[in-house]
């Protein structure tokens, strides 16, 4: 986490308005002290995003691998997982495994036939 001490909050804050002076168009705070990324985001007038760093951000990111919940081993305080997706990717796959090893993938629906192709007009 950036910005725990003041004077490291102080630096953060003083670096964003740099940014916004050099003529950057936004900034994306990360792991950043929700109180800080609100008073940075007020005191600039480009967007801020936040990732970890509390709802006072202009707007919002959040990597879609971990949205989705693919990560199992490795989850930062600030993920919210809005689906158990690694379940599901498995649970697909080990289908798709047993349908392919029992010969019930490819079927003849999916599978292109000549015989059961449409003739031209």
């Amino acid at each position: 986490m950036q910005g725990k001490t003041e004077e490291s909050a102080n630096r953060l804050k003083q670096e964003a308005l740099a940014l916004e002076d050099a003529g950057a168009f936004a900034l994306v705070m990360e792991c950043v002290p929700t109180v800080l990324a609100a008073d940075i985001t007020k005191s600039l007038r480009i967007v801020t995003i936040g990732i970890g760093a509390g709802a006072g951000a202009d707007g919002q990111v959040l990597v879609f691998q971990d949205l989705l919940g693919l990560n199992t081993d490795f989850r930062p305080k600030f993920v919210k997982n809005f689906m158990n997706g690694a379940d599901l990717v498995t649970n697909a796959l080990n289908e798709y495994n047993q349908a392919v090893k029992t010969g019930a993938f490819p079927d003849a629906n999916h599978s292109f036939n000549p015989d059961r192709m449409a003739q031209p007009a």
